[in-house]
């Protein structure tokens, strides 16, 4: 079997290949941008509804309803990953964009919470759209250029994060929570005709098939699992209905292991995975669960007064507005930096950085944060510069790593793996809080002590992650990425060793 992370080739000449910023580079970036700011809009934008949504369809669904949609682009991902590699990024991007805008119809519409969650599972093909847009940026970029841009379009939706906050308040307030899925299912539409008459086409494609049934049997098992740690905290770890979906889920990754990924072309090459790809995966996958978890508690600081006495809460003037917009500024700050330093030194170190920055407000957050909003805005700022470093970082590492005509598919499993560490460690996060609920003013609240030991959990999370990031440096060391014009085959070939 192919090593997926062979090396780095092209199939196209190097003068079709954007080795810097021109009118066409910014407008097919513009468009990249506007494809992630939808995907932000079917992730984030739902969670500013919750408590509309849970009057509406008369839940107390919070968790699922707010990780359903990630948890489809979990499994998702393998298949339109393999899919864009055969039939071209841009058509399954473009199919991707209508899945997700029916979805968001679909919500829209809903009667009852069983048909809002399956809009929510057709969204999930939105999450799709992020690796995708890393994959097109690569067949048109040449490789140091390529990871810049990489920055700016995984970044560079985090604008739109900026006013969304305030734009949201003030049209649910008008049209109710609804305007959510419209204006998700707008901007996907509007997306999937930008997409088919600007992006160009891609000529990197990997002659085979799309393995179905091993990309649904992986997709399965991945949410089957990743629906027993969202389920397990609500109904028992040890209830029937979750242990369904524990034992379904891990048969079902068992069978793809033993089985299927043994095909001549799976849909995930998992044994030809490079030591490298596999350490950034697991940097990937605990760096930005830890951040999506503190993302989740700042929710829960702003809504607390200090004055209660808790020995928690932000809450105060322009507090949402704070942690929420400026950390968006961080996001893209975070992300273009890492893709012009990573044109310099390589991938592994800015997401090095990222890790370190994490650990480190984590410890400034444990220590004296959970009740002071100038060190909590401190903090927060400090966590998006390490979200825009570790998924820009991310890919650019499943770019150095894999050849053109595989990005699709490397690109999907980091993704994968950023879906996977956000539901965990968000419910895992959850069950740490209720664990240390207290009663006040006859109601049940998280206490002190359990803010803190989610924050505890969170930095420990950052500093186990530096482990595999140290090996990766090291792995990664005086391997520099190419610019296209300085690429030969020997070199290539030497590059994937």
């Amino acid at each position: 079997m192919h090593d997926m992370s062979s090396g780095i080739t092209t199939d196209e000449p190097t003068a079709v290949l954007h080795t810097g910023w021109t009118r066409r580079v910014v407008g097919h970036a513009a468009i990249l941008i506007l494809v992630n700011v939808m995907v932000d809009t079917v992730i984030a934008s739902p969670t500013f509804v919750l408590p509309e949504l849970s009057d509406a369809f008369d839940t107390h669904q919070f968790a699922w309803i707010d990780s359903s949609a990630m948890l489809a682009g979990a499994t998702w991902a393998p298949l339109l990953g393999k899919s864009a590699d055969i039939h071209g990024k841009r058509t399954v991007l473009i199919l991707t964009l209508l899945v997700a805008g029916t979805g968001g119809i679909v919500c829209l519409l809903a009667p009852h919470i069983s048909v809002f969650v399956l809009g929510r599972v057709l969204q999930g093909a939105a999450v799709a759209g992020l690796f995708l847009t890393v994959a097109i940026v690569r067949d048109l970029c040449a490789p140091k250029f390529a990871m810049v841009v990489t920055g700016v379009i995984t970044s560079g939706s985090a604008v739109f994060g900026i006013v969304s906050p305030f734009v949201l308040e003030v049209a649910t307030d008008a049209f109710g929570w609804r305007v959510v899925f419209v204006l998700s299912a707008a901007f996907a539409g509007m997306a999937a005709v930008f997409v088919r008459c600007v992006i160009p086409d891609s000529r990197n494609r990997t002659p085979g098939r799309v393995d179905v049934a091993g990309a649904l049997t992986l997709g399965g098992g991945l949410a089957g699992v990743l629906a027993y740690i969202s389920l397990g905290q609500e109904f028992g770890w040890l209830s029937g209905a979750s242990l369904a979906f524990l034992i379904g889920g891990v048969a079902a990754l068992l069978v793809w292991y033993v089985v299927l990924s043994r095909v001549p072309e799976p849909v995930i090459d998992i044994r030809g995975i490079s030591s490298a790809l596999g350490l950034g995966l697991l940097v990937v996958v605990m760096g930005t669960g830890a951040y999506r978890s503190m993302l989740q508690l700042f929710g829960l600081l702003v809504d607390v007064d200090p004055d209660d006495g808790l020995g928690y809460g932000i809450a105060g003037p322009g507090a949402l507005g704070l942690m929420f917009g400026i950390p968006s500024v961080g996001i893209m700050l975070g992300g273009v930096l890492a893709g012009w330093i990573g044109t310099r030194v390589g991938p592994a170190w800015p997401l090095a950085a990222g890790i370190t920055l994490g650990a480190t407000a984590s410890l400034v957050m444990f220590t004296a944060g959970t009740d002071t909003l100038p060190v909590a805005v401190v903090c927060s700022f400090m966590f998006s510069l390490t979200a825009g470093s570790l998924v820009t970082s991310g890919f650019n590492l499943a770019s150095v790593l894999a050849p053109p005509e595989r990005q699709g598919t490397v690109s999907s499993m980091v993704m994968v793996m950023v879906a996977i560490g956000s539901v965990t460690m968000s419910f895992i996060g959850s069950a740490v809080l209720g664990a240390h609920e207290i009663v006040f003013e006859g109601e049940k609240v998280s206490s002190s002590a359990g803010i803190h030991a989610y924050i505890a959990v969170a930095g420990c999370v950052f500093v186990l992650a530096a482990v595999p990031t140290f090996f990766l440096v090291r792995t990664m060391r005086g391997r520099v990425v190419p610019d296209v014009s300085e690429v030969t085959h020997k070199d290539l070939e030497h590059a994937g060793r």
